[in-house]
């Protein structure tokens, strides 16, 4: 595994040194690094660490039969590892916490009676046993989620911190021609790559794309191999059509999901169950549709309509069969590919935003539709995804004329300018979009 700057570690130190703190849950799909962010947290942030992995230890389900009290808990798991759990200096690690709901009702007690103990749950599937009903305290715990590494962690595993820094202290100036130049190969970089932290390290140790694509057809085969070990039965195969759908959904020029492309035949219940079992284990993101841009947001979605995207722009690109080549030589493959890779990564950097919570698409009938909508505390924003520097954006004057927003986003391969109300963000540059909106009137 390779030493990487990951963002979260920043929300990881607050939640440690909140006064009130609650036992967390830090959810996320497998193979995003959750392991070995809570065992370095552990490791910088504490005295000590007892990490547990409850799917490669079974016997560990006798220790929560019957009392699951703190004191009980606590004094089993140091006589079982040889190890004293000391309050506040322990980092106390449940890695898979799914596998013995017990374990995450115990949490709701830790909160009530041993605030003093420091507990991280991890688990790649806990959002699916969360929405099965497996019984966890509610209202007695603190979430993260935890994402595929995104552009901004990409640059700095790979050394290029001074970009970073660069385009962070540089307000709205126009980029130089010579540092957007190398962030835009980066870029290109990390659409073939992707933010799956095995195959980040497996290109900064062999630099050779056949390794790093070998890498990710991996990654690909254990969220199948999931499906058989841990999914319903019925909903197996339905798994795999609605998952194996999405580049073809998204290669359209409407993007909106379309169940007959998953199978002929196929219908809305038939498939709800396998989406959401897909959204739930973090393979997909879905977005929905608003009819109206007003606060709430969430008020004005469209149940009936949305969007499905990928976990990550590398995954999705091996699944495409889109060569390196192919995004590394020519430039127009931003746009051949109906800029689905470029959806997809500007999707990626919007979901990790933290002043963002939720984030949607706008249509209007059949003439214009704008690619994600989003709130802050302010004020709504639409942005308009462009491959490549081609700046004609119909829609999204459409929107502006009917909703007179106080600003609009374009993110494109354009550099970066703010003109009459209309910020154009580099899709190189979007890590720093919320410092962009602070600059903006």
């Amino acid at each position: 595994m390779i030493f990487v700057k990951r963002l979260l570690m920043n929300d990881l130190v607050k939640w440690k040194n909140k006064k009130n703190r609650l036992p967390l849950i830090l959810k996320g799909a497998r193979q995003v690094g959750k392991t070995w962010l809570l065992n370095e947290f552990g490791r910088t942030a504490f005295d000590d660490v007892l990490y547990i992995n409850f799917e490669n230890a079974p016997g560990l389900k006798e220790t929560f039969d019957g009392d699951i009290s703190p004191k009980r808990i606590v004094d089993l798991l140091g006589a079982l590892h040889g190890k004293r759990i000391k309050p506040e200096e322990t980092l106390l690690i449940f890695d898979e916490v799914q596998e013995i709901p017990r374990a995450l009702t115990a949490l709701k007690y830790f909160a009530e009676t041993a605030p003093e103990y420091a507990i991280c749950c991890a688990g790649s599937l806990l959002g699916v046993a969360l929405h099965s009903g497996t019984s966890f305290p509610v209202g007695k715990v603190d979430f993260l989620t935890l994402q595929p590494l995104n552009f901004e962690e990409f640059l700095s595993a790979n050394n290029e911190d001074s970009l970073i820094e660069f385009v962070r202290n540089d307000g709205l100036s126009e980029i130089p021609k010579a540092i957007a130049d190398k962030l835009t190969d980066e870029l290109k970089l990390y659409f073939v790559i992707g933010g799956m932290p095995a195959a980040i390290a497996t290109w900064i140790d062999t630099r050779d794309f056949s390794l790093v694509e070998e890498r990710q057809l991996g990654i690909l085969e254990t969220y199948e191999n999931d499906f058989s070990k841990h999914a319903p039965k019925n909903i197996m195969p339905k798994l795999r059509y609605l998952l194996n759908s999405i580049p073809s959904q998204l290669a359209k020029e409407n993007k909106k999901f379309i169940y007959g492309l998953v199978r002929e035949g196929a219908r809305a219940r038939d498939y709800e169950e396998a989406m959401l079992w897909l959204t739930d284990s973090g393979l997909l993101r879905k977005v929905g549709r608003i009819t109206k841009a007003s606060t709430p947001l969430k008020a004005y979605e469209d149940l009936k309509a949305f969007k499905l995207y990928h976990l990550d722009v590398g995954l999705l690109r091996v699944m495409s069969e889109l060569s390196p080549d192919a995004i590394l030589e020519n430039i127009k493959i931003f746009e051949e590919f109906k800029g689905a890779l470029t959806e997809q990564y500007v999707l990626s950097e919007l979901v990790g935003k933290s002043f963002i919570r939720n984030i949607y698409y706008w249509t209007s009938g059949a003439t214009a539709e704008v690619d994600f909508v989003f709130a802050d505390s302010r004020d709504i924003y639409p942005v308009e995804v462009k491959a490549t520097k081609n700046l004609q954006a119909k829609s999204l004057g459409v929107y502006r004329e009917r909703y007179n927003p106080k600003l609009a986003i374009r993110t494109s391969l354009s550099n970066l300018n703010l003109d009459d109300g209309l910020l154009n963000v580099p899709l190189f540059a979007l890590f720093n979009l919320e410092n962009y909106l602070h600059y903006t009137p």
